[in-house]
């Protein structure tokens, strides 16, 4: 462990270093915690809730369809949670790599890690979470998985570029997926295929891709030049936090308040709170993404200085440092559990956030039981995961 050493009295240089990054990395797990926990609401409102709200893209949203604010503001508050998952992949990519290459591995075996790890999780949403997302016309699902793990695939390369390029050609893939989406709408053929599976939701032959990969590596991309700024820079990283997360709440409301360009066709038919939020994230908007991503900024920026009580802290951490490994179960326990209890589509807002208490709870003993695991095997399969 080379911890000890850097704080000793012979090295007292290094001691700030060490603090802040210490810090940032339980910060990250509260974070990565918070939107488990409001993942398994959502989650749990599909399963148990008939009256839960799917409406977040054109796809699925007309004009003058009902948006009750208990329905929408449940909805609403986990749409937090995609954005923030994607970005700190890309954020703890970067510690990951530079964690293996002191560690004495060589490019060459870090970017075939990458790699399969990459292909591994996108696998796992046609292969396992298809078991309890079903697809109309019963294609293999694409959802979050496949847009992390095809993401990776591309980071494992895009790596090698400057981290702060890399950062800014993903803002550049989130703010020009617009006219992109515009173009690819009209796609036919193979053509089409293509538009689903990097821009467009909707079927792609055998596939059904509810995150097209462009943007959300696009959010990825900006993970990693993020953490290549706090590497740089930790004294400064949460103050660039807070403005990064004031720019993004700017960004919204003058793309929310024009009510045009930004908003992938999802427009505010009048000015309620509701219509305000009420933002595209199929594909992921510019006024949804500015939104979200600013309160995961501003959020990480405030975890760095707060901790919370012991017993917040004894939910977030294990599954912030579980986080893969809790997604992969949590839907099926739920799934079990409107099945055991009768209450599938029958429960209500209530019984969600009661069925989400229960899987939280019998997960968290796993997540901390997998943790150790992991830890004391690096190099075994559990690191895939």
């Amino acid at each position: 462990m080379r911890a000890p050493a850097l704080v000793s009295p012979t090295h007292p240089i290094e001691v700030p270093a060490i603090r802040p990054l210490s810090q940032r990395q339980r910060a990250v797990d509260w974070l990565r915690g918070l939107v488990m926990v409001l993942m398994t609401i959502d989650h749990a409102s599909g399963e148990f809730n008939p009256g839960r709200l799917f409406t977040d893209s054109t796809i699925f949203y007309r004009p003058g369809m009902p948006l009750p604010l208990d329905q929408f503001l449940v909805r609403w508050m986990t749409h937090l949670c995609a954005p923030t998952f994607v970005f700190l992949a890309g954020f703890v990519l970067l510690g990951s790599v530079a964690r293996r290459l002191r560690e004495g591995a060589s490019e060459w075996d870090v970017t075939r890690f990458i790699v399969s790890r990459g292909l591994f999780i996108a696998a796992m949403d046609p292969i396992w979470m298809r078991i309890v997302f079903p697809t109309p016309g019963g294609g293999w699902i694409l959802q979050v998985l496949y847009a992390i793990g095809v993401g990776l695939v591309a980071m494992a390369f895009l790596r090698h570029l400057p981290a702060q390029w890399v950062g800014l050609l993903g803002l550049a893939a989130v703010v020009g997926t617009e006219p992109l989406v515009g173009l690819a709408v009209h796609a036919t053929g193979p053509a089409l295929i293509v538009a689903r599976l990097l821009l467009v939701p909707g079927p792609a032959g055998p596939f059904f891709v509810g995150y097209p990969l462009l943007p959300w590596l696009g959010i990825m991309m900006m993970g990693w030049g993020a953490a290549d700024l706090a590497r740089r820079a930790p004294e400064r990283f949460r103050g660039r936090l807070l403005v990064a997360g004031g720019i993004g709440l700017v960004v919204f409301v003058v793309v929310r308040g024009l009510n045009g360009w930004g908003n992938l066709g999802l427009l505010r038919v009048d000015g309620s709170l509701v219509q305000w939020l009420h933002t595209s994230k199929y594909p992921p908007s510019v006024s949804y993404l500015s939104l979200e991503l600013a309160m995961c900024w501003l959020l990480l920026a405030a975890f760095m200085t707060w901790k919370p009580p012991p017993a917040v802290d004894a939910v977030l951490r294990p599954l912030g440092q579980s986080a893969l490994f809790f997604y992969l179960l949590h839907v099926h326990l739920l799934a079990l559990l409107g099945t055991a209890t009768g209450l599938a589509q029958k429960g209500g807002l209530g019984i969600s956030f009661l069925a989400s208490a229960v899987v939280i709870t019998a997960l968290i003993p796993a997540c901390n039981a997998y943790r150790k695991y992991k830890l004391a095997h690096p190099r075994s399969l559990a690191q895939y995961v």
